[in-house]
């Protein structure tokens, strides 16, 4: 709110003490109660803090709410708040944004030394305690540090998933004596012994004053928090899990910022079009553009359109290298080193410049900004049934797996990954996989 305290004395002058007191406290008041609403929406607490794009939506939420509300008192009592307000909106997103953007750095980055991490403690049966301990490892800035675990199968004294091994600190019968002994700040249920609600119920009773937070997790597979909501029912937690919709207002909206997002792409990039196209040319005069049929929404069937990174003979090569080693993801044909990439190639597909050209297919509606992989034609015709959900939205320039490893990733992540997509998008989430993609083509991962 500074910056609005100097605006505003820029734009009225010198009006005496009194304005600059008024000004100032108009500011402070803004700011205060800026603070106070973050707080009470849940932007500071420790359950969202490092996780997901929950954090940021609501940052957002709280802003506009206060802007609004500070909007329309301007109408109701006329203070005439001018339109430095109106500035002090996006400044002050932006940076809490960033502040928030680097905070979780920070985080991910002391994460890999299990420092400042949630302690936790997880109890259910040997495979689901592992299964825990792969989900948390698997995300990119993991929230947990798994001290310890609860097991109902006594005997081997550790438990062991990947690298990691873990003591077994209890059985059921003494978690919570376990949780306080250990510190932890999470007690989390992986499975639920035979007595099911009676066993959590009892565990959450004998927490009671250690300190640590009852977490349970779900095995809903692939289901995103947003889609899952909890009513209470005579003292029956029901959960409800909404149906994915694939049309409607979100989607229109998800067309719109795909449409500005790729007339501004095709504008600021056009500089480096041309360079590319030059580049292209002095490597070995072919063709500046590169079209492969891809499969877009619904099965419907669309030219892509992206930089020439191969010789131009590369498809027919392509048999008498079908012998060779596979580098790709299953059902995907990739070499590491693929002899049919050209010199200037190996650099346009190391930073992903080859597929610049897709913002085309984006703007005519072909694509969209994040969105599952573009499949060919062969592997849809493989495609088991649950596979095809693929292609229920439009496929993206860039998504999960984009940012997850790329042509790194196996077949079946690959899949798993634009499946949740599917299922669980939101402006929000491709709002973040675009900021993630960003970092990714700056530091190339599985790319060739």
């Amino acid at each position: 709110m500074g910056t609005t305290f100097v605006l505003r004395l820029a734009g009225n002058g010198a009006d005496g003490r009194g304005a600059v007191i008024m000004q100032a406290a108009i500011c402070l008041a803004v700011g205060a109660c800026w603070y106070l609403l973050l707080g009470v929406i849940g932007c500071r607490d420790r359950r969202q803090l490092g996780v997901g794009a929950t954090e940021y939506k609501n940052l957002l939420t709280g802003s506009v709410i206060l802007f609004g509300a500070v909007g329309i008192a301007d109408l109701l009592i006329g203070a005439h708040l001018g339109r430095e307000y109106a500035v002090a909106f996006p400044i002050g997103v932006i940076g809490l944004a960033l502040t928030r953007w680097g905070w979780r750095n920070w985080l991910a980055a002391t994460g890999k030394e299990r420092r400042y991490l949630r302690r936790a403690l997880v109890v259910g049966s040997r495979d689901d305690v592992r299964y825990v301990m792969r989900q948390i490892q698997a995300s990119g800035s993991p929230a947990y540090n798994v001290i310890g675990a609860a097991v109902a199968e006594l005997g081997d004294p550790y438990l062991r998933e990947g690298e990691q091994r873990i003591p077994v600190l209890a059985g059921y019968a003494n978690v919570a004596e376990a949780a306080t002994a250990a510190e932890v700040d999470e007690v989390i249920v992986a499975s639920q012994p035979h007595d099911g609600g009676e066993f959590v119920r009892n565990l959450s009773w004998s927490l009671e004053g250690c300190g640590a937070d009852l977490v349970l997790a779900s095995r809903l597979v692939d289901v995103a928090g947003p889609r899952v909501h909890f009513t209470p029912v005579q003292g029956l937690p029901l959960i409800h899990v909404e149906i994915p919709r694939f049309d409607g207002g979100k989607h229109v909206l998800k067309r719109f910022v795909d449409i500005i997002g790729a007339s501004l792409a095709l504008v600021m990039l056009s500089p480096v079009f041309v360079v590319v196209a030059a580049l292209i040319q002095l490597d070995d005069h072919g063709p500046v553009f590169f079209r492969q049929t891809r499969v877009g929404k619904d099965g419907t069937q669309f030219r892509m359109v992206k930089f020439r990174s191969m010789v131009t003979d590369a498809e027919a090569r392509l048999a008498s290298l079908r012998t060779a080693s596979d580098d790709g993801n299953g059902m995907l044909f990739k070499l590491k080193v693929d002899p049919r990439v050209t010199r200037v190639g190996r650099l346009l597909r190391k930073y992903s410049i080859d597929e610049f050209p897709q913002f085309w297919n984006i703007l005519i509606g072909e694509m969209s900004l994040v969105g599952p992989r573009p499949p060919l034609p062969a592997e849809v015709a493989e495609y088991a049934n649950p596979v095809h959900r693929r292609l229920y939205i439009k496929p993206g320039l860039t998504g999960l797996w984009q940012i997850s490893g790329r042509s790194d990733l196996s077949w079946d992540e690959s899949v798993r990954l634009d499946l949740y997509y599917v299922e669980n998008w939101s402006l929000a989430g491709d709002l973040m996989i675009l900021w993630r993609t960003v970092r990714v083509l700056l530091s190339p991962v599985g790319a060739y």
